[in-house]
């Protein structure tokens, strides 16, 4: 497969897919190397970007997905009609850095560090996709645990989870942890993206 057919592939296939495909996946039916896929999309990204084109093209961890470009956000909204997303709490937020950051995690870890009962809280990022369980821990009561999701990328704007801000440096004494800084900065990721993921 030609290069240029390659990325022409490629485009349609995240054009029509609508959310995040496995880099594997794509190139298991394109019969390519995963590689030369990764790379395809580099180039693809790469021409959006240059070319200040209505959409992009991200990586998100070992996905690919199109989305649109930021700056036209306020027209796309305006055009479609679509409402603002709604705003996260402060609460949720706290939840969500803690999952984030502490991530897989259980919701009494969460209270722990929190200090107050967040079983709501986490139901509702669950609810909006934020969050998922990822199994159970192998102790008396079989707690679930959870991590964040590829929606909390895209909401955030990274790639991966290590692309999350640094944790202030804290005092580790009776699990008490101060997030605010954190906090504050996923509060600014969130003001400066695009889309309503958090619907």
């Amino acid at each position: 497969m030609q290069i240029k057919e390659l990325e022409a592939a490629l485009e349609g296939i995240l054009f029509a897919a609508g959310e995040p495909v496995q880099i594997n996946r794509i190139a298991d039916v394109l019969g390519q190397d995963r590689q030369l896929i990764s790379d395809a999309a580099d180039r693809l990204a790469d021409t959006y970007a240059f070319e200040r084109r209505g959409i992009r093209l991200i990586k998100l961890e070992n996905s690919l997905q199109l989305c649109s470009s930021p700056e036209f956000a306020d027209l796309i909204r305006r055009v479609l009609e679509a409402r603002k997303p709604p705003q996260l709490s402060q609460t949720a937020l706290e939840v969500l850095a803690i999952i984030a950051y502490f991530q897989p995690v259980t919701r009494a870890h969460v209270e722990k560090i929190r200090g107050v009962d967040s079983s709501y809280t986490v139901g509702s990022l669950e609810d909006k996709g934020l969050i998922e369980p990822c199994g159970r821990l192998k102790v008396p009561g079989r707690p679930t645990v959870y991590r964040t999701t590829p929606a909390f990328l895209r909401s955030f704007g990274l790639k991966s989870i290590d692309e999350l801000p640094m944790l202030p440096e804290t005092e580790k004494s009776e699990g008490q942890l101060e997030l605010q800084d954190a906090i504050s900065a996923l509060i600014e990721q969130e003001e400066t993206q695009c889309g309503d993921l958090l619907s």
